[in-house]
């Protein structure tokens, strides 16, 4: 940050202001390597932070308490409703001040805030609770994969609670001991000991690449079973980018003024209006309607997590249903009755209220409020303890997935209509395109996800740790079977 600062208050490192009616010059190789810098530099810094703070800020909970497990909870809810007004600050103030004051200015106070961030951070150094690692947990992982691959042609045990490796190591760890699923039962084999396979004193196999605990089979799966629902989630955010994208095009042709006065709403502010929503709802949801739901259902979130995103995905379905109306009556009424001017670029202005787009938006952000929210517990929650990171960092993959599959719907559909009707569905001019139709087919793809989502959540297993009394009868019937 403080070298993109540097790059609009030092006149060597940016190109020189346009003259009028004079050819605007690029900027020269030195400046194009030191803006990239500070890009990959921000690139580098956000991939440490933003898969890691979700889940070092829930570690300072104990989830062997009911309040611990509560506050995590409620954390991811907070958590979410400060990132979101952070995002709107910066959309609005910062955005503002760097439009009309200063670029300069306007890149310095996210530079000081983020030094700010950064001694807050370091003075909090002692009360953290900070787990320690463990190493590398994808090796873990390889080898699993790999024994499991050796081991192919082995038969599936009869009983794979009493047969498969199941080792008790005295050695703390930050893992939960699982218990035996029947799913993704071709990785049991990697726990099968033939007369090939060798263990230490200690208990250890004494070649980890080719006999893997019961333990690390089990954590694959949770891998493995979280995939399908991230796949939904990816398709989830398509229609979050697509609304956030396209409003602000029907912002530019729709009529701005704010009540009776002659000021426009920036057509960009648009957006802050989902945020808005979530940050009311939020509150509302964690003080109000999970108590009440407490009390319904018996559950002590009110919702499982699965619950709460389903609701978020039909709530998606909703809001482009609600998106394909309001652009429906604004492009009919922009072509049915007298317009209020002309956009440069775009086409005729309705006279249609810019504020019937915060309909959809509203439902945008109740929906990001069940959905999103709902997804970063779950990845925290579901994945391997020593893995909640990396857990995060699916989530980030899968929204920067979802932006390019969101582009790529875009271009196919623009390519698509164009050929078939002369103007595109997405045209520039959203009078002549019929981006109404384009928000039913993004519908339709959530509708579809949506049932997608639900046979995979009906076939889920949670994670959950294994009973303390159920881990000694294991542990009893193998020293049984090895007397045997």
């Amino acid at each position: 940050m403080l070298m993109l600062t540097l790059t609009a208050a030092v006149s060597e490192l940016h190109p020189p202001v346009c003259g009028e009616g004079s050819r605007c010059a690029g900027p020269s190789p030195g400046q194009m390597i030191f803006l990239i810098s500070c890009l990959l530099l921000l690139v580098v810094g956000a991939s440490g932070i933003r898969p890691c703070n979700l889940a070092f800020g829930a570690d300072q909970f104990n989830p062997n308490t009911e309040s611990g497990r509560r506050g995590i909870t409620s954390f991811f809810n907070w958590y979410y409703l400060t990132y979101t007004f952070a995002m709107m600050v910066s959309l609005t103030i910062i955005v503002y001040i760097q439009s009309n004051v200063s670029w300069s200015i306007g890149f310095a106070i996210p530079a000081f805030l983020m030094f700010l961030s950064c001694a807050l951070f370091f003075l909090g150094t002692r009360i953290y609770v900070c787990v320690l690692p463990e190493g590398s947990p994808m090796s873990s992982v390889a080898q699993v994969v790999v024994a499991a691959i050796k081991k192919r042609k082995l038969k599936q045990p009869d009983d794979p609670k009493v047969s498969l490796f199941n080792s008790f190591s005295t050695a703390s760890s930050i893992n939960s001991r699982l218990p035996y699923t029947d799913q993704f039962r071709f990785l049991d084999k990697a726990a099968i000991i033939t007369p090939e396979d060798e263990i230490n004193s200690d208990g250890s196999p004494a070649n980890p690449w080719r006999l893997c605990n019961i333990q690390q089979v089990e954590r694959v799966k949770c891998i493995l079973r979280v995939i399908p629902i991230w796949v939904a989630c990816i398709v989830y955010f398509i229609s979050v980018v697509q609304i956030q994208n396209y409003v602000v095009f029907e912002a530019l042709q729709a009529d701005r003024r704010f009540g009776t006065s002659e000021f426009k709403i920036p057509a960009a502010s648009y957006i802050v209006v989902a945020m808005l929503a979530l940050t009311i709802w939020v509150p509302i949801y964690d003080r109000l309607i999970v108590p009440w739901l407490r009390r319904v259902t018996g559950k002590e979130d009110g919702l499982t997590i699965l619950q709460r995103i389903g609701i978020g995905f039909a709530f998606s379905v909703v809001t482009m249903i609600v998106s394909g109306l309001v652009e429906s009556k604004r492009r009919s009424i922009a072509l049915s009755k007298p317009t209020i001017g002309f956009e440069p670029k775009k086409g005729a202005i309705s006279s249609m209220s810019g504020l019937w787009l915060s309909l959809p938006l509203v439902l945008s952000g109740i929906s990001e409020g069940f959905a999103i929210i709902g997804e970063n517990e779950f990845f925290y929650k579901q994945f391997p303890e020593n893995m909640r990171s990396i857990g995060m960092a699916f989530i980030f993959v899968g929204t920067a997935v979802a932006s390019y599959l969101s582009s790529l719907i875009s271009s196919i559909i623009q390519s698509i209509t164009g050929r078939s009707h002369g103007e595109s569905w997405l045209a520039e001019d959203l009078n002549k395109g019929r981006l109404d139709y384009y928000y039913y087919l993004i519908g339709i793809l959530q509708f579809l996800n949506l049932i997608y989502f639900l046979v995979c959540a009906r076939w889920y297993k949670y994670k959950e740790a294994e009973d303390v009394s159920e881990v000694a009868m294991v542990k009893l019937q193998s020293e049984e079977k090895d007397i045997v």
